[in-house]
């Protein structure tokens, strides 16, 4: 509420002086203290006597005429007074008019020579920030000349001059009039490219040039090649410059020099979420195995939920390199996916492409994984082909992408290939974020998976899908929206009690498996606050269920029990934001708003209850 009081408050406070300005509004009164030497001297942390607090005062005129000069108020009425409050303490008030402002009479910009039709300069023709009638104002008058000139020296009009630069102001008639042109010359192209470097083979590094002999010169190409370059993780001390233009042929050279990285690369990593727990990582990657860039990574990682996971990979540069790979890699991991335990061996390629902004990943996996609960184990051996679809920023050059606006993946395996399951599977995630205002954003997350499996007990664990925890539906453990499944009592023998049809004479207990289709979706508003926080209210929906069919809005406990329905869950919360330099933190209290049902079992009837509220905390890139 004090922070808030202050951000309110027209007072500037310091010690020794208060100083209040009256009569215009924020963008002005802030440009005026700036002018003020009072907040000068405040800064300072000078004593001021009667003395200066006169000789400052008596420049206070002045120094806001010359404010509000750039905003087109050149004749203001300013009357200023000064009070000893005692103790130190003074206090300066300051009432202005601004008066009329001056008015642009007339704006002329204008772009000469080879590049006059440029659609570069036509944007900025057509975008000007000052109009013939608005207020006059320097900051953007400044900006198109700033524009133009930018413009030029980016994109190859590297002698380009401004021929007029005339800035005409009549303050008591109050009006301006504006003049600008430009005269671009000749535009300069791309030369030659000299590389120095003894790290991988020039030719690889050719193919990361973002650009061609003979192209337009562009300083934004070369500067992508630089970037392309670093992430490439093969150098150090690189550099990607312009050579000096030649103005007889209106060329430019460009010169690379590298000096090699550190070729091995070790890394260790512990971190907590309310979903993992905590967890720890270990990596290593040999960056360059050979001169045509091929590199090698293992990662072995261990946390609550991924037992361990040991990950290896062996990349091989094809097409653009920056963006475009051959990918042989391996897992091993024993995870718990609610009641189930799986572990799982996997092998394959990939192929990741770029073309516009997608990025296409074709892959072939061959896998061994067992699914363990208390009914039992199942081995599936198979061979699954699958196509990843993801958006990308524009500009893109390979960089790791901790989120996407669009996701989408398709999976599927049959008998035909050698596999023990078939199916086919679609996984879509969209997530978007608009702006609502300088503070204020929205956030908007949704995701759908389905199977096609002709039975349920074809699919394998690895393949189902959860819903609940910190990035679905929050309010709800990781993993505990699922359908569920009968656990059948056990003679003193151990085997299970079942009737001659396969169902069980009594129910011990359901566990959780996942299901077939999953819908989850998030509503979030996020409020900036000062030093880098930010709160956040949401709203997340969403369950794991067998059948889109099943979907309904009401599912009673006897219902629910024969598994002929099911309901989305809904959930709604608070948070804090953390933002740190390369992530943030989320700090989540949600509180679930529809029930959970439990199936009657031996020990139990049928119940309906509401979870109580949950914490999540965890790191993401997200707003």
């Amino acid at each position: 509420m004090v922070a808030l009081c202050l951000l309110a408050c027209p007072l500037a406070h310091a010690a020794g002086v208060r100083v209040e300005i009256r009569g215009v509004d924020e963008e002005l009164r802030a440009n005026v203290l700036a002018y003020l030497s009072f907040e000068r001297y405040k800064k300072g942390g000078a004593d001021l006597n009667a003395d200066t607090i006169e000789r400052l005062h008596n420049r206070v005129e002045r120094e806001v005429q010359s404010a509000l000069r750039p905003f087109g108020y050149y004749e203001p009425q300013v009357e200023s007074s000064v009070s000893d409050l005692g103790h130190g303490e003074w206090r300066v008030t300051i009432n202005i008019n601004p008066g009329k402002p001056v008015l642009v009479a007339h704006i002329d910009v204008r772009v000469d020579g080879s590049g006059e039709n440029d659609p570069l300069f036509q944007r900025i023709l057509r975008h000007l920030p000052l109009h013939d009638g608005e207020r006059l104002n320097h900051t953007a008058y400044e900006s198109i000349k700033t524009d133009l000139q930018r413009t030029a020296a980016t994109y190859g009009y590297l002698d380009a001059r401004l021929i007029r630069n005339e800035l005409v102001v009549d303050p008591p008639n109050r009006k301006a009039n504006i003049a600008l042109e430009l005269d671009t010359g000749e535009r300069y192209y791309f030369g030659a490219t000299s590389i120095r470097q003894n790290v991988i083979s020039d030719a690889l590094v050719r193919r990361y040039i973002r650009y061609h002999e003979g192209d337009a010169f562009d300083l934004t190409q070369v500067l992508r090649t630089q970037f392309a370059l670093d992430d490439s993780q093969y150098f150090s001390n690189l550099e990607v410059l312009p050579g000096d233009p030649d103005r007889s042929t209106h060329i430019v050279p460009v010169n690379i020099h590298a000096d090699p990285s550190r070729r091995h690369r070790y890394s260790f990593g512990a971190g907590y979420a309310t979903d993992t727990g905590p967890r720890g990582t270990f990596g290593f990657e040999d960056r360059r195995l050979n001169s045509r860039g091929h590199s090698f990574s293992v990662e072995v990682q261990a946390a609550q939920v991924t037992k361990y996971s040991l990950q290896t990979r062996y990349n091989v540069p094809i097409g653009d390199p920056a963006v475009e790979k051959l990918t042989l890699g391996g897992t091993v991991e024993q995870r718990q996916l609610a009641d189930v335990t799986t572990r799982t061996l996997s092998a394959g390629p990939s192929i990741t492409e770029v073309t516009g902004s997608w990025q296409h990943v074709w892959l072939l996996t061959g896998m061994r994984t067992t699914g363990e609960d208390l009914n039992g184990s199942r081995t599936d051996r198979l061979l699954v082909p699958g196509a990843d679809l993801a958006s990308v920023p524009k500009g893109y050059l390979g960089e790791a992408l901790f989120e996407h606006p669009f996701f989408a993946e398709l999976r599927g395996s049959h008998a035909a290939l050698g596999s023990d399951a078939n199916f086919i599977q679609l996984h879509v995630q969209a997530e978007r974020v608009f702006r609502l205002g300088r503070k204020w954003h929205l956030l908007l997350r949704d995701e759908v998976g389905a199977s096609l499996v002709s039975r349920f007990s074809q699919l394998p664990t690895v393949f189902r899908f959860f819903a609940g925890g910190d990035n679905s539906v929050r309010g709800f453990a990781y993993n505990d929206l699922s359908p569920t499944e009968a656990v059948c009592t056990r003679s003193p023998t151990g085997q299970f009690l079942r009737n001659p049809d396969g169902s069980c004479q009594a129910i011990a207990q359901y566990i959780k498996v996942g299901g077939k289709d999953v819908i989850t979706g998030t509503v979030e508003v996020i409020r900036d606050l000062p030093k880098n926080f930010g709160i956040a209210a949401f709203f997340d929906y969403g369950n794991a269920f067998d059948s889109f069919a099943q979907l309904a809005r009401k599912c009673s406990p006897a219902a629910a029990q024969q598994q002929v329905c099911t309901s989305l869950q809904y959930s709604v919360g608070i948070g804090l934001r953390v933002r740190l330099p390369v992530m943030t933190l989320g700090v989540d209290i949600a509180e679930p708003l529809s029930e959970q049902c439990s199936p009657a079992t031996q020990g139990s009837p049928a119940s309906c209850r509401r979870p109580g509220p949950r914490l999540h905390i965890n790191f993401s890139p997200k707003l």
